[in-house]
Parts: structure tokens; C-alpha cells; sequence
């Protein structure tokens, strides 16, 4: 029987205990949300199978405060629900989805999404382990929420640009249009205080046709600008009753609390929100829509820097890319574009002077082949600057010193002043060029993708989500879960050794901190064979038979623990596990069997990641024992 796992109450998110597989705890969710209790069984009661509900129940804590809603099944199943008009209008009237007499789509059988359907975010599980964080999944359902002739919708784009953001819109007209019968949409001029301060642009299919094949946005946008009253005021005053809302983290988070004032209010009003970054850092997506452009846009930069530096003796090509916390879009154009000798990223810190810096491998580069390519994320290197600069854009966002500009130079001043060495560097900066272009072909396809994903979800009563692609598949997000966090590079993971792989640049770790990770390596080697350990302490094999009973003995005396937690688990109560978990822990404290028996299994893949990638990045010989485990 599935259950609604209702947290327990707390003014801070961090202390909400529903978050426990494999996600970060939120410091930026607004808690100011409110759900009531109400039956329903249209939206998302199923056929008695999967997560599906007879009574949904909408959390509230008695002062119409919001909690998430969580679903609970067997074998460690949790869906992450998002919000529903029905949660606090409960009476609302349901329509046959247009869909279903639309000639377009006649001939697709099983058109419209089951409503158990839902998405793994982890699609690579341990066949033990549980089936962890779904998310539910995207389309058309068979009864609608609205009336076609009743929707009145806007939508509005905020912060920087972004390829792809005019295919959204035109989807978004062109969606509800064709699809769902919808005639009055309109788009607000100049991001959030177009709510209020500026006028509005009637769209229609007609004038969406073509603004595809262009950059930017039709509709402008801007940062800041965020009065939550005046905005719902206007969309009250207005008539509006689905707002789709483009932007990132900053812009969704907005767009949260949008939607907890609209809720506040009681209003029948569906906000949807489509994630928009081109640095590609929104956590829980595969990827941001704009993301595929930018790289190909980059390996332009990128070919002109190596044209001009294999072209004259001791050249240099430096090429700066967006990136201000996250370092995929430099990471990704490295990768494709096989002609970077060193990529600097934010999340790999660098040094430049000494022993194993960034000017000793420099000199080696040149010496080996004559010119190099340098490719620098914009947020990379923040802490060699020497004036840190404390301004803000009007969205909150630290404002960055050019550190394109400042390595340049001081690339020129060692050669120059320390090496007399004679070099010439050109420094390229397509920063703003790689995103006021319009998106490509994959781009558009995945901008069409998400655009109608969110109609779907407004059109089926679905509200406070964001539209975004969890392994490969449409999903509906809570906004909660994409404004949580950030999505950055990890430099222990597979991606950036094959980075380092290509560039073969060294890591730029200091002789201390080697030795750091040395020292944590063997600690790990040592906690991983404690028989050979024993070995050459000069035990005999006594003690390993010995240790051996111990073993046994205490896996036969948590017994019974053992099996109260298999049971916990199949019957998907995380929290009471992981208390039965930590009491196993306890009494067991000196067996390493156990804890690697009952220990979340993507902590022990990441431990063993995280030897081989760090051995490769210091470049320090892999431990046998890594290799073993990758055999078994």
C-alpha cells in the first residue's frame, strides 16, 4: 500500500527530514507555501498499481504552510510530487483533453501519459539497493483542468540571454494554439516588472512564425524587478490563468514564489516554468536548453585560437568562456574541439608560480610543440585576483573581474620579465557571441520538447513545476528541487579525467596537498584490505582466522537488525532504515563487512571513483586494490 510520507514541519529546510536519497539539503526553498487537505482522485489516482492514490492529500501544517508531497512504494520507491490546482480548489470541473479529436494525433496510439508514469533520476542502480527519487513524468493527460475558451496566458522571459529562449515561446503560442484551442496569449515586455510597468504583446501563431532563426528574445527581458504583490495583482487584474515562466535559478525561484502567492490567494492559476541557463549549472536536468548551441558556438573561438597560435612561433591562444560557478560549457568545448592543451574551470583551483603551476607547464608545452591553447571558464582563478570585488547585479549575482584579461598578462610578465623568453599571445573573449545566437538544430528540437511539456502540465491542472529532462525523458519538477542547488563539474568523476586525459595537463595541486591526497589514498587502501594490512604488520595467519570469527560473530548477532532493515527497506520507510542502519553501525562498528554491506551503494562506487581519478589527476600509480574492484 502506497503512503504519503508527510515531514515533519520546520521553519528551515535543512531540517525538513524527507530529503534522504541521494540529494543535497535545500538553503534557498521559501517556506512559505501553503497546501490544505482535500480528496481528489482525478489527476493523479491510478489503477491501484505503481504510486497511484485513491486520495491524494495536499500537506499543510495548520498555518498554510507548503510541504512537499511525497509518495511512497515498495522496494525504496519515493516520487517527488508536484503541487495541483486541486490541492486547495478541490471542486474544480475536468474537460476531455482536446487532444483526443485533434487529427494530428490520431494516429498516435497511447498518446496520453498514464498517471502513474514517473521518471528514476538515478537510472543506474544497484540491483540490492533501493529505487530511489522519481520524479513525475511529462505530457498530455486524458482530462484537462481548463476550458480552452476560459485560458488566458502569458509568458515572460528574465535575466541573461540564452539560444533557444524565442523557440520556447514560439512552442509555448504554438502549443496551446494548435493543440489545446487556446487564442489569448500574451507576452510581458521586459522580464518581471513587464508585470507591471510596461505594456503587454498579443501572440499569436502568425507573429511566433519565424523568431526561431533568431537570438535573443522577441518579448526582452531584464534582472531584478521582482515585486511578488504587483506581479500577482497584475495577473488578478489581468484575467491570466496560466503563466509560463523562462529563466534560471534565480528567475525559478521567483517563479516559486509567484506561485505560493497565487496559491495564498486561492486563484485558479497554472504557473509553469522552463529552466534557462547556458552555463548549464540547474541541478536534477540533463542538461539546459541552449547548453548543445554554446558549445559548438565555443569551438569556434577555440579553432581561431589555435589557428593563431600554430601560426607564429611561441604561440599562445587564451580563450575565455562563460562559466561563472560551473565549468561545462569550457569542460564540453574541450572535449569536442581535441585542440586545448590546459582547460581551467571554477571547480579545479590552480596556482601559477612553482613547481607543478600553471607557467611551469606552460614553458613545457611550448618547448614540446611549439604553441599552445589555453581555454578559462570566467569564474575560474576568482581567488588569485587581487582586488576581490564585492558588487552585485541586479539579480544577486557576483560581479566577476576579467580574469582572461589578468592571466593574459601575467602570462606576458613571467615570460617577458622571468624567462626572457619571447612569446606571443592572442586573447579571444566570444563571452557574449556564443549566446546571442539562435539555438541549433538539437536545441530547437529540445526547446519544442520542453515548451509543450509544460502546456501539457498546465492544460492537466499541475502547478509550481518546471519542465525538464530527467534521463531522457519529459518530467515535471518541483520548483523547489531545481532552485535547491547547483550544478557543477565534479573532478573526481569519469567526465574530467577525460578531459585530463585529452589535455594531458597536470592537476596543479601543490606538493601539500599531494600528499594530502596521498596520505588519503593509502588510508582508504588501508581500510579496504585489512588482511594484507595484517600481513605486513608481521601477524600471523592466526590473527586473520581469528579476526575472521569475530566477523562472523557479530554479523550473527545483528541478525536480526539485519533483517529488520532488509524488511524496512522493501517496504519503503527510508527514515526508519536508516535509524535501524545506524544501530547496526553502532554495534558493529569494527566490521567492515557490514558497512560495506548496508551502506548506500553509491558512497562505495564514488570512494572507488574517486582513488582512480585522484591517482590520475596527481598522477600518482593506481592501487591494485582499485583495480580488483573494478574487476568484480
Amino acid at each position: 500500500m502506497d503512503s504519503i510520507l508527510c515531514p515533519k514541519y520546520s521553519s528551515s529546510v535543512s531540517s525538513l527530514n524527507y530529503r534522504f536519497l541521494e540529494t543535497s539539503t535545500s538553503t534557498n526553498f521559501s517556506s512559505s507555501l501553503s497546501f490544505t487537505c482535500h480528496n481528489n482522485s482525478n489527476h493523479n489516482s491510478g489503477s491501484g498499481s505503481g504510486f497511484g492514490l485513491s486520495t491524494t492529500a495536499a500537506m499543510s501544517n495548520g498555518n498554510g504552510i507548503y510541504k512537499p508531497k511525497i509518495v511512497t512504494g515498495e522496494y525504496g520507491y519515493v516520487l517527488e510530487d508536484v503541487p495541483h490546482l486541486t490541492d486547495y480548489l478541490p471542486d474544480l470541473p475536468t474537460y476531455p483533453n482536446p487532444l483526443q479529436d485533434n487529427p494530428a494525433y490520431s494516429v498516435v496510439k497511447q498518446y496520453f501519459v498514464h498517471t502513474d508514469d514517473s521518471v528514476p533520476q538515478k537510472i543506474v542502480v544497484h540491483k540490492d539497493s533501493p529505487r530511489g527519487i522519481h520524479f513525475r513524468r511529462a505530457g498530455p493527460r486524458q482530462k484537462v483542468y481548463f476550458d480552452s475558451d476560459e485560458v488566458h496566458a502569458c509568458i515572460v522571459t528574465c535575466g541573461g540571454l540564452c539560444p533557444g529562449l524565442n523557440t520556447v515561446i514560439r512552442e509555448i503560442v504554438c502549443g496551446l494554439y494548435h493543440m489545446y484551442g487556446v487564442k489569448r496569449v500574451l507576452g510581458i515586455d521586459g522580464g518581471y516588472k513587464g508585470f507591471y510597468a510596461r505594456n503587454t504583446i498579443p501572440l499569436s501563431p502568425k507573429v511566433v512564425n519565424d523568431i526561431h532563426k533568431r537570438g535573443g528574445t522577441i518579448l526582452g527581458t531584464s534582472r531584478g524587478g521582482h515585486d511578488t504583490s504587483k506581479i500577482v495583482d497584475s495577473i488578478q487584474d489581468r484575467g491570466i490563468n496560466q503563466v509560463y515562466i523562462i529563466g534560471g535559478d534565480g528567475t525559478q525561484k521567483g517563479a516559486s514564489v509567484i506561485f505560493e502567492e497565487i496559491r495564498r490567494r486561492g486563484l485558479k492559476v497554472a504557473v509553469a516554468g522552463i529552466p534557462k541557463t547556458i552555463d548549464n549549472d540547474i541541478p536534477v536536468i540533463d542538461k539546459s536548453f541552449g547548453f548543445d548551441t554554446a558549445v559548438e558556438e565555443a569551438q569556434r573561438a577555440i579553432n581561431a585560437a589555435h589557428v593563431e597560435s600554430e601560426s607564429i612561433e611561441n604561440g599562445i591562444g587564451l580563450v575565455k568562456l562563460m562559466g561563472r560557478y560551473s565549468g561545462f560549457i569550457a569542460m564540453y568545448a574541450t572535449l569536442a574541439s581535441r585542440d586545448v592543451d590546459c582547460c581551467l574551470i571554477p571547480e579545479s583551483p590552480f596556482y601559477l608560480e612553482g613547481e607543478g603551476g600553471l607557467f611551469e607547464y606552460i614553458e613545457k608545452r611550448l618547448k614540446e610543440n611549439g604553441h599552445m591553447v589555453i581555454v578559462i571558464a570566467e569564474g575560474a582563478g576568482q581567488e588569485l585576483l587581487s582586488q576581490q570585488s564585492t558588487l552585485q547585479d541586479a539579480s544577486g549575482n557576483k560581479l566577476l573581474q576579467d580574469v582572461g584579461l589578468y592571466i593574459s598578462q601575467r602570462i606576458k610578465d613571467f615570460f617577458s620579465k622571468q624567462k626572457k623568453m619571447p612569446i606571443n599571445l592572442k586573447y579571444i573573449d566570444p563571452t557574449y557571441m556564443i549566446r546571442a545566437i539562435p539555438s541549433n538544430a538539437s536545441d530547437n528540437v529540445y526547446c519544442t520538447l520542453l515548451a509543450q511539456s509544460a502546456v501539457h502540465g498546465a492544460m492537466a491542472g499541475y502547478t509550481g513545476f518546471t519542465s525538464g529532462l530527467v534521463n531522457g525523458r519529459q518530467t515535471y519538477i518541483p520548483f523547489y528541487r531545481i532552485t535547491e542547488s547547483q550544478n557543477k563539474v565534479v573532478i573526481t568523476d569519469r567526465m574530467w579525467a577525460r578531459l585530463l586525459s585529452s589535455t594531458n595537463q597536470p592537476s596543479f595541486l601543490c606538493k601539500d596537498d599531494i600528499e594530502e591526497k596521498k596520505e588519503e589514498i593509502a588510508k582508504v587502501v588501508k581500510a579496504e584490505q585489512p588482511e594484507k594490512q595484517l600481513m605486513d604488520d608481521g601477524n600471523c595467519a592466526d590473527d586473520i582466522v581469528a579476526k575472521k570469527e569475530s566477523e562472523t560473530q557479530t554479523l550473527k548477532k545483528c541478525g536480526s537488525d539485519t533483517q529488520k532493515l532488509k524488511k524496512s527497506g522493501s517496504e519503503g520507510h527510508e527514515l526508519e532504515r536508516h535509524e535501524l542502519y545506524a544501530q547496526v553501525l553502532k554495534r558493529s562498528a569494527s566490521d567492515s563487512r557490514i558497512v560495506e554491506e548496508w551502506k548506500p551503494r553509491k558512497h562505495t562506487y564514488k570512494k572507488r571513483w574517486f582513488n582512480f581519478n585522484l591517482a590520475l589527476c596527481c598522477h600518482i600509480p593506481v592501487q591494485r586494490h582499485a583495480c580488483e574492484h573494478s574487476k568484480k
